[in-house]
């Protein structure tokens, strides 16, 4: 099967790799020349550990290309997925215009029956959207079908996330156009990934409510974490027994300052709005944007207090990305702290294993970017962890406290353990612990 990729950005690279690694032919196409080339060069744009070994395998194995050339993409191809970016609009709406632009080239290059599928988040009613615009630019009768196929890719782990998914799920009404797709996703079916068949509207509200709900968790076990630093508990051991109940479960419920990256931010507003439009007051969404937003500035706070006099002290920053085993600067909530400190007097050096390019075009131009952790403890009042890389859980902070001007750290994270910090003469504070 030939299919084509418009858009070569997390979502559509990640995708066309691993469907090559299945044996399918695909074509990933962007409108950016030199993003094209590095990629033709064996270079992605983003960093995901894993993906350059896939992409140079498919491009050296003849089943993933990647071009400029848009039409021929799409003549040759049975599947098109659109993975083109839905940025948030300044009222939290998901703009559209890059989806209606492909929509409407598709449109226009169309040379027998496609299947054209939504990848990239989108409000429910999109398919409707896309199906029109491309109808509407297509050649007189032609034939083509719409469905929805959202990911959930997890970045850091996204290629086991493909290869190993918890569902797939097909939003389409045309009983030929599911037929293909499931064809295409055979290898999963045939390792039993349940597959969820539903209409398109559904499959696109799907994406926002599961993005929404592990946003919620993440808000609500902030919350919890400010109830701990009041009454002297330990949040660590709070979120351990609630994820013992299966009903619960572990994951997300990790405090720290607040969730960011290019989903769940963008993802939660998108939902607000939509219920807004409807008429509905989805006040738990709200809730969880408000909280997410305040924790940034708890962290602030909870820095400044163990900082005293801010102005004129520097503070070394541990991680940048808004999560480890990614580059990606996007919302992460250590832009808004390191602004805010910099606006303190504070001066900033700080280090990431692979965020620092990434990090230069987020923040403010007097921080000082390190090479490794020593380094960026060197001279310190204060040692802040905000990304959980592995690589900050071992450090040797027998080595690392002599380097610093005072011995103190804020663990925003909880990557270590309170006590046996402590115990090695700093002082300590994390969240909720």
């Amino acid at each position: 099967m030939n299919i084509a990729i418009i858009g070569t950005g997390y979502v559509g690279l990640v995708t066309g790799a691993c469907f090559a690694e299945f044996g399918v032919n695909v074509t990933c196409v962007d409108k950016d020349e030199v993003k094209i080339n590095k990629l033709i060069a064996g270079e992605p744009p983003i960093y995901e550990p894993g993906l350059d070994i896939v992409i140079n395998k498919g491009v050296r194995e003849g089943r993933l290309t990647f071009t400029t050339n848009l039409p021929e993409a799409i003549k040759k191809a049975l599947v098109i997925f659109i993975a083109v970016g839905t940025p948030s609009r300044e009222d939290g709406d998901a703009d559209l215009s890059q989806v209606a632009g492909v929509a409407a080239e598709i449109g226009q290059y169309l040379n027998g029956y496609k299947v054209i599928v939504t990848k990239s988040t989108v409000p429910a009613g999109t398919g409707a959207l896309v199906k029109r615009i491309i109808a509407e630019n297509a050649p007189q009768g032609s034939s083509f079908s719409v469905a929805s196929n959202p990911e959930f890719l997890r970045e850091g782990a996204a290629i086991e996330d493909f290869m190993h998914p918890d569902r797939i799920v097909i939003g389409c009404s045309d009983p030929q156009a599911t037929a293909i797709l499931k064809d295409l996703y055979s290898p999963l079916y045939l390792i039993d990934i349940p597959f969820v068949v539903t209409s398109v509207e559904t499959a696109e509200l799907i994406k926002y409510a599961s993005n929404a709900f592990l946003a919620t968790k993440i808000s609500f076990i902030n919350e919890i974490a400010m109830l701990c630093d009041r009454l002297g508990c330990d949040v660590y051991n709070v979120a351990r027994a609630m994820g013992l109940d299966k009903r619960i479960g572990h994951d997300f419920l990790h405090p720290g300052p607040g969730y960011g990256g290019s989903c769940f931010p963008k993802d939660t507003r998108a939902l607000g709005h939509i219920a807004t439009r409807l008429d509905c007051d989805f006040k738990l969404v709200k809730a969880t944007i408000e909280v997410n937003e305040r924790q940034k500035e708890f962290m602030i706070d909870k820095i400044k207090r163990m900082l005293g006099e801010p102005a004129g002290k520097t503070v070394g920053v541990l991680g940048l990305a808004f999560k480890p085993n990614t580059n990606d600067m996007r919302e992460s909530p250590t832009i808004p702290i390191i602004k805010a400190l910099v606006d303190c007097g504070v001066k900033v050096q700080a280090s990431d294993p692979v965020a620092i390019k990434e990090a230069t075009h987020f923040l403010p131009s007097s921080v000082k970017f390190c090479n490794d952790a020593y380094e960026t403890a060197t001279g310190a009042d204060l040692l802040v962890f905000l990304t959980e890389w592995n690589q900050y859980r071992k450090l040797d902070l027998e080595k690392l406290k002599p380097l610093m001007n005072k011995a103190a750290i804020a663990d925003l994270r909880n990557i270590y353990d309170p006590e046996y910090i402590r115990k090695l003469g700093f002082e300590y504070v994390g969240v909720g612990r």
